[in-house]
């Protein structure tokens, strides 16, 4: 359900794609066209998020013929995928250091969706690049503050404030700069299901964001939670994300490995934390599809003096430009 969705969204950024699916539906043939963009509008399946769909739009919109604008419909946050909340403090700043930047690169939540009916709405705006630049980000330096998202739609505005005082016990302890954002939408941009979660970013003095999130689960599903197991729970995740360090977080490794992979014909470095198994499924793919090694070097915690283990991936790029970006 939510494969055909994805198959769909493709086709519409795309120009030219040719798509065969068996009568059983077990094989796919897939020949791509020209990556199109322009100003489109999708719905998304809400069995998952649109962060599902958003990751892949995230790769392939620096690419793209025309600027990308897109509007997706459909579940915003849930306990499966990235959440739109976080791809938006995350992913956005680590295209700009690529040089994928400007006022049109944005994601700007319209209505927000809970599981199991969705009925939420973003905009995804991004600028197309002709070239990517390299990056050297082996230092992520120390945290200097920490923002948020508390939201809850159709539940008692009370419960995001309660979240809030929970994560906020925790982390005051390490930090004092702390502000987390209370987003309580009524009426029709609450979507169609009742929820609440968190999403925290900490930031660092060099620029790096690393990033954690919760949500509550869907209505008719699992045990209730109380907003203050939930804000604890968030707070400790982000915890374990700073623990785990690097320069990128463990949501968006693949999304800086295949734009290194991407850039111009010189040395890209980047120090992460623990290679998640996505991300190592991940290579494997560049490596067939690009021949592209990273060259993998480990850093004990006594040589970087914090946190767990750190990998630095370096590679040469395979200088790919954008053809189809039109020559003004």
């Amino acid at each position: 359900d939510f494969e055909a969705s994805f198959i769909r969204l493709i086709d519409k950024v795309t120009n030219g794609s040719r798509i065969e699916i068996n009568q059983t539906g077990t094989t796919l043939y897939y020949q791509p066209g020209l990556l199109h963009g322009g100003s489109l509008e999708h719905d998304c399946s809400p069995s998952r998020s649109i962060g599902y769909y958003l990751e892949s739009l995230l790769c392939l919109a620096p690419f793209m013929k025309h600027p990308l604008k897109i509007v997706l419909r459909g579940v915003t946050n849930d306990q499966v995928d990235p959440s739109v909340d976080v791809l938006k403090a995350t992913a956005l700043p680590l295209l700009k250091k690529f040089g994928i930047d400007g006022e049109s690169l944005e994601i700007k939540i319209n209505r927000r969706g809970m599981p199991p009916k969705g009925g939420g709405e973003i905009l995804f705006a991004c600028p197309v690049r002709k070239v990517l630049q390299p990056i050297q980000f082996t230092d992520p330096g120390k945290i200097k503050r920490i923002r948020g998202t508390a939201y809850s739609v159709r539940v008692s505005p009370q419960m995001a404030n309660r979240m809030v005082e929970s994560a906020r016990s925790i982390l005051n302890k390490f930090l004092p700069d702390i502000y987390i954002y209370t987003d309580h939408m009524k009426g029709l941009s609450s979507g169609k299901s009742p929820g609440f979660g968190m999403c925290l970013t900490a930031e660092t003095i060099n620029g790096t964001i690393l990033s954690a999130e919760l949500a509550s689960n869907p209505q008719g599903q699992g045990a209730a939670v109380l907003p203050e197991e939930l804000g604890q729970n968030c707070a400790k995740l982000l915890l374990e994300e700073v623990y785990r360090g690097g320069c990128v977080d463990s949501t968006n490794q693949s999304l800086a490995l295949l734009l290194m992979t991407l850039g111009q014909r010189d040395v890209s470095k980047v120090l992460l934390g623990p290679l998640s198994p996505y991300t190592i499924e991940f290579l494997r793919h560049l490596r067939s599809f690009f021949q592209t090694m990273f060259k993998i070097e480990t850093k004990t915690p006594e040589e970087e003096h914090m946190g767990g283990e750190k990998v630095l991936m370096t590679c040469v790029g395979i200088g790919f430009s954008n053809l189809s970006k039109t020559i003004r």
